[in-house]
């Protein structure tokens, strides 16, 4: 799992992590605690917790955990996540993120599938999204061999990213020109994101909340959730403005939704608690996880339950 830490945990807390994540009786939230404590861990139980939650009823658990795998790159889950990207019974949320794990993971031997998918899919996000995680195999190989590594292009959020950044020789205005441009190709759209967001700076900041009105729902989406990486401030009322409109994908709302809990001002908050009402869970649900953060950093302790002995404790 590149960027990230491991932890180690007892069997009796990688065993409560499981079932907690599994329980449907159990809040969101408590579930998303579960999730993202699971994503520390390596080993058959995480993994496999992890799998079967790509298969649960709520579309954003199920998208989320199809998200850990990819971001903890474990090579084992890929038979696993090849057969949620081909299941078109699924929500295309869930689809699109095992197709960016595939990517992630970034072995050659899901290229096939990804081409696959990339040619048939009946949900545009996801056929994109297969483009960018081809793109990415494709870059990362010539970046191996030629003796390169992945390490060399590090996110300084501690995310692997669908794309690497675009060279950061490139202006903060030439950065925004690709970005806004919708004749370039996606790769290179997100590749110009990453850039300006790890330039960071008001200039990028507004290229980046400008780009939100792109017509692509997967570039969208990403935007919404960089704005949530950096946290700032002045990206507050685009989110929210993204929030409130319910004919929006709602997987752009779901990202507005957890930026607006990372920037958590008063006004945020308050939305937030407007939209956890929410006719679509998506959302909703969002908006729960997101509320349910805020108040544990309010009471200076961690969301995820590894760090808090949780057998012990529930």
């Amino acid at each position: 799992m590149a960027c990230r830490s491991s932890f180690h945990a007892s069997l009796e807390t990688e065993k409560f992590l499981c079932q907690r994540l599994l329980d449907q009786d159990q809040p969101i939230s408590e579930r998303f605690r579960a999730l993202f404590s699971l994503r520390n861990l390596r080993g058959p139980g995480p993994r496999e917790a992890l799998v079967r939650a790509t298969r649960d009823s709520s579309n954003l658990l199920a998208h989320e955990a199809a998200f850990a795998l990819g971001q903890m790159q474990d090579v084992d889950a890929v038979p696993a996540l090849q057969e949620v990207l081909n299941d078109l019974s699924l929500h295309p949320i869930v689809r699109h993120e095992a197709a960016e794990a595939l990517g992630a993971i970034g072995l050659e031997s899901n290229i096939p599938i990804l081409k696959k998918s990339l040619l048939s899919d009946p949900a545009q996000e996801v056929r994109e999204t297969c483009e960018l995680a081809l793109r990415r195999i494709e870059e990362h190989k010539t970046f191996d061999d030629n003796d390169q590594t992945s390490a060399m292009f590090p996110s300084p959020f501690l995310s692997v990213d669908p794309a690497m950044p675009a060279s950061f020789s490139s202006s903060v205005d030439q950065l925004r020109e690709v970005l806004l441009n919708e004749e370039k190709g996606m790769y290179e759209r997100y590749g110009a994101l990453f850039a300006l967001r790890n330039l960071g700076g008001d200039g990028a900041i507004s290229a980046i909340i400008d780009s939100l009105g792109a017509k692509s729902a997967l570039l969208r989406h990403e935007v919404a959730y960089v704005l949530g990486q950096l946290q700032n401030k002045a990206a507050s009322a685009a989110l929210s403005e993204v929030v409130k409109n319910v004919n929006e994908h709602p997987m752009v709302r779901h990202e507005a939704a957890e930026g607006l809990g990372s920037i958590a001002d008063s006004q945020s908050v308050s939305l937030l608690e407007e939209f956890a009402m929410d006719p679509e869970p998506i959302v909703s649900q969002s908006c729960e996880v997101a509320l349910s953060m805020l108040e544990f950093e309010r009471l200076g302790k961690p969301f995820e339950y590894l760090f808090m002995q949780a057998p012990q404790e529930q």
